[in-house]
């Protein structure tokens, strides 16, 4: 079994982070090492959330594990709230790296145009460094301008738009640059690929459903760095976590008294061990 690594916040209450990347990352057959960041009761959707920051623990965690020389066969970050907190996480690939690890970066900044509280340009551009030592990013469109800088990119774009912005982010150093959210034609939407080496463009998408559920850039960089791990190649892991995403999207939607603050990914996770063809069967090897 392989054993992974994710660091990022847990948010107790709320779909996201964590709360997400654990559960799905077990569900596919993978042994998943945390290293929170932060705790909050909630996520930031909820008024007067409280906030307990772990970055001081963050070394110290590290430190022992590489005291009793644990290993992982890959690394996987989500939301960092802090400069320092990306130093650190540096620093963590530093230690933990070994040929054949995979380093998976999601730059959880901001959507629509938009960054999150408390985030401005020169985090964004800092957090291009980080990806710069990835060797798979996965940042929406909003993401991707404010980490290199430049305009975001309205909707009525073409593939070689997508191409050359892809381009420019696997500039910063990463292998493989994905960008999510990307909608090619219309009633679609999905992601798009491109390997630094090879300079293949990959694209994944599925119908666009007419509505947003916070978390799911957290169920889909979860799902796809399952795929990953699980020896999928590129393009069947993006598919992987397209359908898994939208399919978690069609089930909260089942619910007429769905929550307003997270997918159901839960109910999908069937969904998800199909498309990684898991059969859970006694005594089964993973």
């Amino acid at each position: 079994m392989k054993r992974v690594l994710s660091i990022q916040d847990i948010s107790c209450v709320g779909k996201c982070s964590l709360t997400v990347a654990l559960p799905i990352l077990s569900a596919a057959g993978l042994e998943t090492v945390i290293l929170p960041t932060a705790v909050l009761s909630a996520h930031t959707a909820f008024p007067g959330f409280t906030f307990r920051d772990l970055t001081d623990d963050i070394r110290p965690v590290t430190e022992h594990w590489k005291n009793q020389q644990i290993t992982f066969d890959g690394l996987y970050t989500g939301y960092l709230g802090s400069f320092r907190q990306m130093q650190l996480v540096e620093q963590v690939f530093a230690d933990f790296q070994h040929p054949g690890m995979l380093r998976f970066v999601d730059p959880a900044m901001g959507d629509n145009g938009k960054l999150y509280v408390g985030f401005d340009g020169a985090f964004a551009r800092r957090m291009g460094k980080l990806c710069g030592k990835a060797d798979m990013i996965v940042p929406n469109l909003t993401e991707a301008a404010f980490m290199l800088d430049e305009p975001y990119l309205e909707p009525g774009y073409t593939e070689e738009d997508i191409r050359e912005l892809l381009k420019r982010l696997t500039g910063l150093g990463c292998g493989t640059a994905v960008l999510t959210g990307v909608s090619l034609e219309p009633g679609r939407c999905g992601v798009a690929a491109l390997n630094q080496t090879t300079g293949e463009l990959i694209t994944c998408s599925s119908e666009l459903l007419p509505v947003s559920f916070h978390g799911t850039g957290d169920v889909f960089a979860s799902a796809c760095f399952a795929g990953l791990m699980r020896g999928q190649d590129l393009e069947t892991a993006l598919q992987t976590a397209v359908d898994y995403t939208v399919e978690a999207m069609r089930c909260t939607l089942a619910h007429p008294d769905h929550n307003w603050y997270g997918v159901d990914f839960e109910s999908a996770i069937p969904k998800l061990l199909e498309l990684l063809n898991i059969t859970c069967t006694p005594g089964s090897q993973h």
